[in-house]
């Protein structure tokens, strides 16, 4: 199975922390989504596999028309296989969902939101500089409840001055309207964003790591009461509403990365990503060229890879999966390496995998990186 993700590269206004492609002009809607197309059929040479998922990202693909929506999606389903019920998930602003909206979704063929929610309190809305507001944010859950079974919201712990209080009452908020998934990111500080200037001129806050480890063990121990799987590290959902896209990614299947920014992999040792500048996207898709970088993963780049998307998971790494994959001298090196987290009860062995433990989830990302081979 493989999944298609189209990146929205447009946004109403720009988000304080966010470092992803995008653009607050419309101007080039029309261009870009004709190049969108363009590119969906170019990229079908040569890829043969079944689509069980499409992703539209961004950005904010809820600025899409219903029209705009038919005519990318028309274009999947005349070029690519897809599965017999191909879980299609459109990300949403919660200032864009209304009735009429939720209803040219569905016709459209969505099948799952994502809801960009982020925090229930407005000084947190403010500080991020999101579209919406607080009343926005709640509203938007009900209609889409009405709607779709299947949805997910995106909250963001570990703010500036947001205490476990605060962070107790948007995972109650979220609760009560009884959300089947949950994404929950810590905030980062990216390079070059309005949040690493503001903090730079000491304008908000810096990050406190200690309270958002503090906010992670709280989000775990309430969603995991609450009968939710904790099945990949920002991911939590009801049994039957994990993302068919993020267990692609993380379990390591191929998918098509398609708009300016967009990122793709061939499941086996290629990655691709798209030209991040919306002109010369369309630009480059008029003329019949993919506006591409490439890049040939070597074993050990896939053996990294491996070892870090498999320790996200609540599969883990399966030893016969990556000796099978990678061979005898790897399987003994990740041996190797991971004796001090064992003995540190960050890691565990449990049938033949080795999972992360309780305790070492919110540092799996740097455990993962002590497991990387590295060449010299």
């Amino acid at each position: 199975m493989s999944s298609i993700y189209i990146h929205i590269p447009f946004c109403k206004q720009a988000c304080h922390y966010c470092d992803f492609h995008f653009s607050t002009s419309m101007k080039h809607k029309d261009a870009l989504v004709d190049a969108i197309c363009q590119e969906i059929i170019i990229r079908k040479d040569g890829f043969d596999q079944i689509v069980d998922n499409i992703y539209f990202g961004g950005g904010t693909p809820s600025l899409l028309s219903l029209e705009e929506l038919d005519k990318i999606l028309h274009t999947i389903h005349s070029q690519y296989e897809l599965s017999a019920q191909p879980e299609i998930t459109l990300e949403a602003n919660p200032d864009d969902i209304t009735v009429s909206k939720l209803k040219e979704l569905k016709s459209a063929g969505i099948n799952r939101l994502s809801l960009g929610i982020q925090s229930f309190f407005e000084e947190d809305l403010k500080v991020m500089n999101r579209a919406h507001n607080a009343e926005e944010a709640k509203k938007s859950i009900s209609l889409v409840k009405e709607y779709f079974d299947n949805f997910s919201i995106d909250l963001i712990y570990g703010m500036p001055d947001m205490n476990l209080t605060r962070w107790k009452a948007n995972l109650d908020t979220a609760m009560s309207f009884e959300v089947p998934h949950l994404s929950c990111y810590a905030l980062t500080v990216e390079p070059n964003t309005a949040l690493d200037h503001f903090i730079k001129k000491e304008i908000i806050s810096p990050i406190d790591d200690e309270l958002a480890a503090n906010h992670f063990e709280f989000l775990y121990d309430l969603l995991t009461q609450k009968g939710y799987d904790h099945y990949e590290f920002s991911n939590f959902g009801k049994p039957g509403y994990f993302s068919q896209n993020n267990l692609n990614y993380w379990l390591g299947k191929p998918y098509l990365g398609i708009g300016p920014s967009g990122n793709g992999f061939d499941g086996k040792n290629k990655r691709t990503w798209n030209i991040k500048n919306n002109i010369k996207y369309i630009k480059a898709i008029s003329e019949n060229k993919l506006p591409e970088n490439i890049e040939i993963l070597k074993k050990i780049d896939k053996y990294n890879e491996f070892v870090m998307t498999r320790l996200r998971t609540k599969w883990g790494i399966n030893f016969d999966e990556l000796k099978e994959k990678y061979g005898q001298n790897y399987f003994e090196y990740l041996i190797l390496q991971m004796q001090p987290h064992l003995d540190n009860d960050n890691l565990e062995i449990l049938d033949n995998h080795l999972m992360v433990t309780k305790k070492g989830k919110f540092l799996s990302d740097g455990i993962a990186a002590d497991l990387f081979k590295v060449e010299f």
